[in-house]
């Protein structure tokens, strides 16, 4: 037991609220207030933290979430933003916090699992979580088996544009899993969350494709991070529209859908987000990746 009163499902307690969007800035330099205010903070999401007064001074939250993989769906619990406020840390909060979900949580749910930095690599295996392996998916430009004719007109998206916000609001609800063999369902509070504080300044919309595109491009890297769509698309397509004339690799942050061959897959063996699952399920795919707008 802890000194310190444990409190849940607070999102509607000012206070509460608020003194965790202080941590999580303090410690993650995450701000979750305009993704409560504009009501994308549902119940999917439950903060389990210690109070100290009105002082949320350590966390763990639920993210509940259903992910396909090879056309079987999946009830799994993603656990975020563990965090201990620097005055309280060493006390075993967090650990508290993990033992208290892992019992809450592991009989009604396939798996858990959580995305760690190597700072804490050492703290997860000891609540029975396995580190894992995803793949990195790489197309090299000059392999793309057609070139468009012509370039499609991609618009930028303004989170602060009420008319653009509606579509992003629109596409986040009807989407389809962005992979067949690895993919996310129903998780538009999540994506909400990337398009207001993540991607705000990397959004554009296809419109011969009619799909969101989350993509930010470094010298001959284009880095893909999400497709949103309503019904399946043409993946080189709208890679074509995304290219530039210096674009040489395109990486994709998601399992790729495509019949093209020349995407490369590779196990990827330095990141700064860790996989970790428990109990380990991965239904014999080799390659696959958590698509990154899943992240919690």
């Amino acid at each position: 037991m802890s000194k310190y009163p444990l409190i849940s499902d607070y999102r509607q307690i000012e206070k509460y609220r608020e003194s965790f969007n202080e941590l999580a800035k303090q410690v993650f330099e995450i701000d979750f207030k305009e993704w409560h205010d504009k009501g994308f903070w549902s119940d999917h999401y439950i903060c389990y933290s210690y109070v100290d007064g009105d002082q949320v001074i350590a966390n763990a939250s639920v993210n509940k979430m259903v992910l396909m993989c090879n056309g079987k769906e999946y009830k799994a619990i993603q656990l975020g933003t563990v965090m201990t406020h620097p005055d309280y840390r060493h006390q075993g909060l967090a650990a508290k916090l993990m033992n208290h979900i892992i019992e809450k949580y592991e009989k009604d749910y396939d798996f858990i699992y959580l995305f760690a930095n190597d700072t804490v690599l050492d703290f997860y295996p000891k609540f029975g979580f396995e580190k894992v392996q995803e793949s990195s998916f790489t197309l090299t430009v000059s392999d793309l088996k057609q070139q468009a004719v012509r370039k499609s007109a991609l618009r930028k998206l303004d989170v602060d544009n009420q008319d653009d916000f509606e579509l992003m609001k629109e596409f986040a609800a009807e989407r389809i899993p962005i992979s067949s063999t690895f993919g996310v369902k129903d998780g538009e509070q999540l994506l909400m969350f990337y398009f207001i504080v993540v991607f705000r300044n990397a959004i554009y919309h296809d419109e011969d494709e009619d799909a969101i595109l989350l993509f930010k491009q470094e010298e001959n890297h284009l880095h893909v991070f999400d497709i949103i769509s309503k019904r399946k698309i043409n993946l080189e397509a709208v890679v074509d529209h995304m290219i530039s004339d210096e674009t040489e690799f395109v990486h994709f942050y998601f399992v790729p859908d495509s019949d093209n061959e020349n995407i490369q897959s590779a196990l990827i063996t330095e990141s700064d987000d860790t996989l970790f699952v428990r109990p380990l399920l991965i239904d014999g795919t080799k390659h696959f990746r958590f698509p990154f707008t899943s992240h919690a």
